[in-house]
């Protein structure tokens, strides 16, 4: 009787092992798929800030190295975000309405597959609900461009002189790269210092390519 209780009481214990092991393995995999499901969101956010910031600043740097005025380097400025909000969102609505087509022409294909099988009801609400939405989709693509494009243009408008604000458009852009380099490295659980020097140097490149080039192209008299 005592090494049968004994083996009952092993039994037990093995059985509560694997059940902890299942749940900890289960966790494990919840917390992957919610950082799978973060990372598409969370990528669409700071590509598209750092697209605003970027482009928009390198737009003002290129006007700025052939006019110092103001006025057209903000009205620049403003045109960009302007036109590249209105890219994005569109790009955004028709990528993603394209997925949508496929998922639901999927969806379709499944139910008929089922020749006419009662299907769970809730089941099908929750398929809905996770299809993709166009229209949040470019919303979210266009405010996450305007965001970064709108830090070069506060920043340039307040200030006279020509250096200065260039100087501070420089200054402003660069730590907002940092900042956005940062902030997707720490939501998504990735190295945060070679993130930061990688968004910060392709922002150097694009504005010193499009302020040289620019200047070229202005001192040539074309």
């Amino acid at each position: 009787m005592a090494s049968d209780h004994s083996s009952h009481n092993q039994a037990k214990f093995v059985l509560a092992n694997n059940d902890l092991e299942q749940q900890e393995t289960m966790e494990v995999e919840t917390k992957d798929l919610d950082y799978s499901k973060r990372s598409q969101w969370l990528r669409a956010a700071v590509l598209g800030a750092n697209d605003g910031l970027v482009s928009t600043a390198s737009l003002m740097m290129g006007v700025g190295a052939v006019r110092q005025d103001i006025k057209v380097m903000i009205l620049t400025g403003f045109a960009g975000l302007v036109a590249g909000a209105c890219s994005m969102a569109i790009g955004e609505f028709v990528s993603v309405y394209s997925q949508l087509d496929i998922e639901v022409a999927q969806m379709k294909r499944d139910s008929e597959r089922e020749n006419g099988r009662d299907r769970d009801e809730e089941e099908d609400e929750k398929e809905k609900e996770s299809l993709p939405n166009p229209i949040h989709a470019a919303a979210a693509s266009a405010l996450a461009f305007s965001v970064g494009a709108i830090v070069p243009l506060l920043a340039a408008s307040f200030i006279r002189e020509y250096k200065v604000r260039i100087g501070v458009v420089f200054g402003a852009v660069s730590f907002a790269l940092v900042v956005f380099g940062w902030l997707g490295a720490v939501l998504g659980k990735a190295p945060t210092l070679r993130s930061c020097v990688r968004v910060l140097v392709g922002g150097w490149l694009a504005m010193a390519i499009t302020f040289g080039l620019t200047k070229l192209i202005g001192s040539s008299g074309l």
